[in-house]
């Protein structure tokens, strides 16, 4: 058997160092927190995955229900075809017979010059031109009547719907103008407004009767037309300058062409966005960018405005795809009213406009003040940004250019004495019969009326020099009071050399003294 250990050395070995149980102590402490950052991360994978998992399922419901959606248009439009057809070839029945009729008829009574009466002569006069195809004759009475645009908006589409091929009829009307000016360097005003409010004026014409405006009836060889149309004005946009130096109006009216016959391209999306944008002051440019397909990109596009300072033209982007609590209006109209009042001070400061500086700047920042009221007013943001002051502001302005306006008055001269001590002369010596002759350049001579009496000529109250030179070269009369028929009596060149208050024969009536107001006045 084995020796047995001291108890002294047994209580020795076992009892524990502090050491020991500090080292034991931080390990567990640690350990458990390793425990809790383990479970914590767990935890955050699993709801992550969770999330994640959730929003797939969420993704996968939105995409089977898009593409029952889908299926289901393409059944409909498939099963639609059918009745669309039908419909079409009816009206298109219907166009050509009353097209028949009217070539045959007679009785027709139509107005080469155009000049209609009231709303339903002039839908007549489209009607016939539509019923016969005459794109040209439609053409020339449309852009004759631009004072009528509002009716013409209203009458057109109708007319429009009365043509055996509309989309064909549209293209041929517009050709003389649109992809390319034919008239050359002797056209005359801008037409674009014509070819935009006809173009605008087919879609409800062309438009499916069945499923709407998501399919248009306008046959393929009509729409590869549009699309030659299309590529030929790409073309000459490089030949004229580019983006930046097209016209604005020749934009829109490219644009609405794209829309009306449904032949956007999305590899182009960029291309029309640039034109959108360069163009965004027209009022038709949000609708149109959204029918292009740039609603997705309208953020960027209205940041982009704000940045080259065209804020209102951002605030109409921002109401028409629904992004106003992105970009509020008010601080966007106010940054507007700011550069528009900078953009005036500089114009004041330009030493290049100094003779029309302030008739400029006033225009102005009167324009942006009347925008500014206008946008208020549209999107009734009176209670956020009250437009008193605004008002107030523009009527200051208007009444400072009128009275700038005013002519000014110049004073009639005070009657003062010549500076070589001459007779001083009369108010109103210039409308008197009898005035006197005086120190200053003599007026034309003037003929008296023969209904005068003739008086013996007077005696002069004092001496008088000789008779001053004449003007040409005729003589004297003999008799200088004498009535004469062609000539009055000559201007003297100066003053008389006497006292100040010797008066010549006064007005040819021989009295030599001044009138009794005037002898009043000089005593």
């Amino acid at each position: 058997m084995g020796s047995i250990p001291d108890p002294g050395e047994l209580t020795q070995l076992e009892q524990p160092s502090f050491d020991e149980f500090q080292r034991q102590t931080s390990l567990m402490t640690s350990c458990t927190l390793l425990w809790k950052e383990l479970s914590d991360h767990i935890n955050s994978l699993e709801q992550n995955l969770m999330k994640q998992s959730e929003t797939l399922k969420r993704k996968i419901e939105t995409l089977d229900s898009e593409t029952k959606a889908s299926l289901d248009s393409l059944k409909k439009r498939e099963v639609s075809i059918e009745d669309s057809v039908k419909i079409a070839l009816r009206k298109v029945e219907f166009c050509t017979k009353a097209a028949m009729r009217t070539l045959a008829d007679g009785d027709v009574e139509e107005n080469p010059d155009g000049e209609v009466d009231d709303g339903d002569g002039l839908l007549q006069r489209l009607k016939l031109s539509c019923l016969k195809m005459e794109a040209k004759q439609f053409w020339t009475f449309v852009t004759g009547k631009k004072k009528e645009i509002d009716l013409l908006r209203e009458k057109v589409p109708e007319a429009l719907s009365e043509c055996i091929d509309p989309a064909r009829f549209v293209m041929e009307a517009i050709s003389e103008v649109f992809p390319v000016d034919k008239r050359g360097n002797e056209g005359g005003s801008d037409l674009a407004w014509a070819c935009v409010l006809i173009l605008e004026s087919l879609i409800p014409v062309v438009v499916d009767p069945v499923i709407g405006k998501s399919r248009m009836l306008v046959t393929p060889s009509m729409k590869q037309q549009a699309k030659d149309i299309a590529e030929t004005w790409k073309k000459s946009l490089e030949e004229r300058g580019g983006i930046e130096n097209v016209k604005t109006p020749d934009v829109h009216t490219f644009l609405q062409h794209l829309v009306t016959f449904g032949i956007v391209k999305k590899e182009d999306l960029e291309f029309y966005r640039k034109l959108v944008v360069a163009s965004a002051w027209r009022k038709q440019m949000p609708k149109l960018a959204v029918s292009l397909g740039l609603g997705d990109q309208m953020p960027d596009m209205i940041e982009e405005l704000i940045s080259k300072g065209q804020q209102l033209d951002a605030v109409h982007f921002t109401y028409e795809v629904g992004l106003v609590d992105k970009f509020p209006p008010v601080p966007l109209l106010k940054a507007y009213l700011r550069d528009a009042k900078k953009a005036a001070s500089s114009i004041l400061d330009d030493p290049n406009n100094t003779g029309r500086a302030g008739q400029l700047a006033a225009r102005k920042e009167q324009s942006a003040l009347r925008a500014v009221i206008k946008c208020i007013e549209e999107y009734k943001l009176e209670a956020e940004f009250p437009p008193e002051n605004l008002k107030k502001r523009l009527e200051q302005l208007e009444k400072t250019k009128t009275e700038k306006r005013k002519p000014i008055i110049v004073p009639a001269n005070k009657r003062t004495r010549a500076s070589n001590g001459g007779p001083m002369p009369p108010a109103k010596a210039g409308r008197l019969t009898n005035a006197y002759v005086s120190s200053f350049p003599a007026p034309p001579p003037f003929v008296r009326s023969p209904s005068h009496t003739q008086y013996p000529a007077a005696v002069p109250g004092y001496p008088s020099p000789p008779p001053p030179a004449m003007y040409g070269s005729r003589s004297p009369p003999t008799n200088p009071y004498a009535y004469s028929p062609e000539a009055a009596p000559p201007p003297l060149a100066g003053p008389y050399p006497g006292a100040p208050m010797n008066y010549p024969a006064y007005g040819g009536y021989g009295t030599g003294l001044a009138p009794a107001y005037q002898q009043a006045y000089y005593r």
